[in-house]
Order: structure tokens, then sequence, then C-alpha cells
């Protein structure tokens, strides 16, 4: 194991730390917005947020590889006023792997919230607790397996991606070359050798990732008396 190149997995643990935590921060309200409103567009924006699970890879890779190109208005923004290329660079990865991954955040923690019971909030709300307070105070210390769920999932899930991160990316070392792309490379020159090193080590940290959540959520039951 001494001669592996660990730089794509550490690319791969970057990526996945940089995208899960920008999701939380973003998807957190949003998740808690459409746990609570009646609004008729609900179906509509949540058909939206969910596109990526049904949405080939290459199609969505595609699509962001035309709005971040630097000729486009997005990649041209982000070019002139913030100095950074997005295509073919790290940034542009983690632009990717957040609409990528968004619905791995939004699901979890949607249903967390909408699990709740209603009169947990309005007590909360009639104790005169902002909806802030609300959201942080209450609702999510009553969801920890949901929100275990998102973030060790959304981490997990970037980790593992591929198709985006090579339309965007590209295979640039030490850059854009994460762990999936590499298993990819070694396959087309039959390093299989390597390959399996890479693939194997991606399914133990899968296994891992699954038990942890699977793990924690059942200990969280046997704490409230779900199961005796």
């Amino acid at each position: 194991m001494s001669g592996i190149d660990w730089t794509p997995f550490w690319l791969s643990f970057k990526l996945a730390a940089a995208t899960t935590a920008i999701l939380f921060i973003l998807v957190l309200p949003l998740a808690w917005w459409l746990s609570r409103t009646r609004s008729r567009a609900k179906p509509l924006l949540e058909s939206l947020f969910s596109l990526p699970i049904v949405l080939p890879p290459s199609v969505l890779g595609f699509y962001l590889l035309w709005a971040l190109a630097p000729d486009a208005p997005l990649g041209r923004f982000f070019a002139e006023h913030l100095g950074v290329e997005l295509v073919f660079s790290f940034p542009g990865l983690v632009v990717a792997s957040c609409l990528y991954s968004l619905p791995f955040m939004l699901q979890p923690l949607q249903s967390g919230f909408e699990s709740l019971e209603p009169s947990m909030v309005e007590a909360a709300y009639v104790a005169g607790k902002s909806p802030l307070q609300t959201l942080f105070r209450v609702a999510l210390p009553n969801i920890k397996p949901s929100l275990m769920t998102a973030l060790v999932v959304t981490f997990a899930h970037t980790v593992g991606e591929f198709g985006v991160v090579l339309m965007v990316g590209g295979s640039i070392p030490g850059e854009t070359k994460v762990a999936s792309v590499a298993i990819y490379e070694y396959v087309e020159v039959m390093d299989y050798r390597n390959a399996h090193i890479y693939s194997a080590i991606m399914v133990a940290l899968s296994f891992a990732v699954l038990m942890a959540v699977y793990t924690f959520n059942r200990y969280h039951k046997r704490r409230l008396g779900v199961w005796r």
C-alpha cells in the first residue's frame, strides 16, 4: 500500500468536505421552509431540487460545463469579479458537486423536519422563540438521525462522484483528479492492480459510511425507547 498515490483520495475528501459544509449552510433554511410551507409551488420546487437524482450525470455535467465556461455569463462573472476559473479547476468541482449532491442533503433534512410534531414548533413560538431559534434549538436537536443521514450520505455521495466531476473538472493531477477519475484511468490503461486497490478502498469507505449511519440511527432509537 506504500506505493499508492493518495492525492486523488485527499482531493475527493477535500471536495466532499467543502461540498457538505456549503450545502448544509445553504440547504438548511430551504429544507425548513419546504417542510413548513403550503405553497402551491412546493411540488415544482421539490421536483426541481430532486432532478440530480434521476438526471444522467453526463447531462448535468454537460449543462454545468456550458454554464461555467469562461464565455458564459456565470463563468465570466466568476472570472472577472472573483478571479476564479470554474472549468477544469477545483472551485468548479465544488460548484458542480453542490448542485449534484443537493438532494442528498435536502431530502433527509426536509423529511426530518416534516416528522416533527406540529405542537413542538407551535410551543416554541408561543414561548417567544424566533423562527431561527426554533430551527436551531428545537427542530435540529430533535431530528438527529435525519441530520446524520444528510451529512454523511452527502459526504459519501460526493466522494463517489464521477460523471459530473470528470466533465467539469477533467483529470488534472493534484487539482481535479479525484479517486473515481483515477480508477477510470487505471481501467483505461488496463492497470487492474491499482484499479482493484482504489476500488477496494472506495468499497470499504462506502461500507463504513453506511454502517455509521445505521448504527447511529439504531442507537438513537434505542435512547428514545423506540426499541426494547
